[in-house]
């Protein structure tokens, strides 16, 4: 069983690149431990987020640096005994997140965030997904005008910048939209350009069914057997490639190091939980409590409340503090009625300190791809990222300028 590629990770970045080899006539084989969809991909807020062009930046100033510090913030927790093993990628990190390097980070970064709505509508469309797409952007709430206005103002820059649209809500007009929220908001900003889904696990699933419709395969098997040059163990047996590409999001770094890889890499980990709603109260878009760091969606699950970050180390038992702290402001915030999940869902998002992913080819090895690190953004960005990679693989002149990804600027 040999085929032109093997992709490792079927999470929202590796289906994506399988789908988009698989259109340009190559035999691909997408490999993963469960079936697509269901780690990392399953359960963040389901946002294609347009707006990002500035990806998540480390605090600089003392007030929040501190704030954090006492580990009591509900947007940002931390191990404790992890930080001797984090400090160096939270230092870099720090390092890379002072404006004017997270200005240049961003006009990189817009370049695949440009792309991101476009390449999704593409494969919905192509998948039959329609019924999982939701039009007209997502909102940010405030609970202190203070904190509305300096939003306000990183919106207008990112309009000026990058042409990001956004709506300004006054506490009439979010009252009107979304009768249930709690009356002590001052308002919110809506980001018109952006989509959500309802369902960000059953969306790659989506794709990924698509993909074997255009020939592809999916296998089950242990990524961490893969073998220059190339082959990896499955269910099936092995299986060998032409080509490898590694798309396995926090697990890369498995894989990578084993290859001689040393790349900076950790993760934010972060929880969700679905709950009903009360009799009446209804949830109409995703909103985001801005100044506490959760966020509210419509799933077809139920209502899904998300935390900000945890951090720690990837494999670290769960520890859903976090979302014990965020639940009473969400049922403050929105009526929510009981769970629906038995356990917290927990999901780990795999972050580089300078807030880019790593896309393009391996540095030391012929015929090795790399495709991981979005962060936060990698359901947003996992159809350009297919994209992208497979052109490259297959030497077409690229939908972005790769250099800014590539795998040697670390």
């Amino acid at each position: 069983m040999t085929f032109d590629a093997l992709v490792l990770g079927a999470g929202i970045v590796g289906v994506s690149v399988a789908v988009h080899l698989q259109r340009r006539g190559m035999s691909v084989a997408l490999v993963d431990r469960k079936s697509p969809g269901n780690e990392t991909s399953f359960g963040n807020a389901g946002l294609i987020q347009r707006e990002g062009v500035y990806p998540y930046a480390f605090p600089r100033d003392l007030a929040t640096i501190l704030r954090f510090a006492r580990n009591r913030s509900t947007d940002v927790r931390y191990h404790p005994l992890a930080m001797g093993t984090i400090a160096p990628f939270l230092a870099r990190y720090w390092y890379h997140s002072a404006p004017a390097r997270h200005a240049a980070i961003a006009r990189d970064y817009s370049t695949l965030i440009a792309h991101c709505v476009t390449e999704h509508r593409a494969l919905i469309e192509a998948s039959g997904a329609q019924d999982l797409l939701r039009e007209g952007g997502w909102v940010k709430v405030f609970r202190t005008t203070a904190a509305m206005d300096a939003a306000l103002r990183d919106a207008e820059r990112w309009r000026t910048e990058y042409d990001v649209p956004f709506e300004r809500l006054d506490t009439s007009r979010l009252r009107l939209e979304e009768p249930s929220l709690t009356h002590a908001l001052v308002g919110g900003l809506r980001y018109t350009a952006s989509d959500s889904v309802s369902d960000p696990g059953a969306l790659v699933g989506a794709y990924a069914r698509y993909f074997e419709s255009l020939g592809g395969r999916v296998y089950t098997g242990d990524a961490t057997t893969l073998r220059p040059h190339w082959s990896v163990q499955t269910e099936a047996g092995l299986i060998e490639g032409r080509r490898a590409v590694v798309a396995l999001g926090p697990w890369a770094e498995t894989v990578t190091r084993a290859l001689g890889y040393r790349f900076p890499l950790a993760v934010k980990r972060g929880y969700h939980m679905h709950y009903r709603a009360q009799p009446g109260a209804a949830l109409n878009q995703p909103v985001l409590d801005a100044e506490h760091g959760f966020l509210i969606t419509p799933m077809t699950r139920g209502i899904r409340l998300t935390t900000g970050v945890e951090l720690g180390l990837r494999d670290t038992p769960p520890t859903p503090t976090q979302l014990a702290a965020v639940e009473p402001l969400a049922r403050e915030t929105f009526p929510l009625g009981e769970r629906v999940d038995p356990v917290p869902w927990l999901g780990r998002r795999p972050c580089t300190p300078d807030m880019k992913p790593i896309i393009g080819p391996a540095p030391h090895h012929r015929d090795l791809w790399f495709a991981f690190g979005h962060a936060h953004h990698g359901l947003t960005l996992g159809p350009v990222t297919g994209r992208l990679v497979a052109e490259l693989m297959t030497g077409e002149s690229p939908i972005v300028d790769p250099s800014p990804f590539r795998a040697e600027r670390f």
